[in-house]
């Protein structure tokens, strides 16, 4: 590796740090091109983002403990029935063609989006209206949200938002960041910056299974990942800092955003494997 590509898998490193801490993913989805770009095997970019992210969301996640802002249980929940789960989704990904897998998870961050924004809606102008019928006896957002909360079993509905994301981030081949921070505030009712931190803890477990496993069969390009993970470490300690200062409205939109665009490269990308597979 020379100093060239050094220097970019630093900045590729701080970057995916930085997304790591606002938007709660580990940051695969920037690294896993940007490494396949400069020439490396696409196993070995997926293996090498996967230590990577070890580096970046441990020391996110450790940094989101200290400020009172992770809570562990919420982690725990999540993230053991995502373990077991993922395994069917890669048996599910193995009975249908890779261009259609693309495609359908292009569309599932699209459809996210909408339902996110759709639950938003139905807080706004059905909870509050049948609830409160007087503008004056309306409460803020937060009361109606905790409300919502109340009205499922909180046990049950990070078992089946974990087993859920478990089952997605297997049939997709991702690491789940993308998918649990939208279906937490859709379950669940989560706040967008609870369920990026609570995904960035989850995105822990998630990453050291995937790291180890690679390392066993050799995939993991070692120097790499250190300068992809210090450079990563980096960025989710100053992103994780500065989190909660961003209004929800700019937190919100940023992850929609992202989701657009990786809908986009997911779409490209189907298009390129079907010229492939015809």
């Amino acid at each position: 590796m020379d100093i060239h590509h050094g220097l970019i898998f630093a900045g590729c490193g701080l970057l995916a740090g930085l997304l790591s801490g606002v938007l709660g993913i580990g940051g695969g989805i920037v690294l896993v091109p940007i490494i396949k770009t400069l020439g490396y095997a696409p196993v070995e970019a997926v293996a090498t983002s996967s230590m990577a992210i070890v580096m970046t969301s441990v020391s996110g996640s450790i940094q989101n403990y200290r400020m009172g802002n992770l809570a562990l249980r919420k982690v725990i929940l999540l993230g053991l029935p995502s373990f077991f789960t993922a395994q069917i989704g890669v048996w599910l990904a193995g009975l249908f063609p890779a261009h259609l897998l693309l495609a359908a998870f292009s569309i599932f961050l699209i459809i996210n989006i909408f339902l996110a924004n759709f639950r938003k809606i139905l807080i706004n102008k059905n909870d509050l209206e049948k609830r409160y019928p007087s503008p004056l006896e309306k409460p803020s957002n937060d009361s109606v949200e905790s409300s919502l909360n109340h009205t499922i079993n909180p046990f049950i509905a990070r078992i089946f938002t974990g087993s859920l994301t478990g089952i997605l981030a297997g049939l997709f081949g991702v690491g789940g960041g993308v998918i649990l921070v939208p279906l937490q505030m859709l379950l669940l009712g989560e706040k967008i910056k609870s369920a990026i931190q609570t995904s960035l803890g989850v995105i822990v477990m998630t990453s050291i299974s995937a790291a180890v496993g690679h390392a066993t069969k050799g995939n993991v390009l070692f120097l790499e990942g250190i300068i992809l993970g210090i450079f990563g470490l980096i960025g989710a300690q100053l992103s994780t800092r500065f989190l909660p200062r961003l209004p929800n409205r700019i937190v919100n939109l940023s992850f929609s955003t992202l989701l657009v665009i990786i809908s986009i490269y997911m779409m490209s990308q189907a298009y390129e494997v079907y010229l492939l597979e015809n």
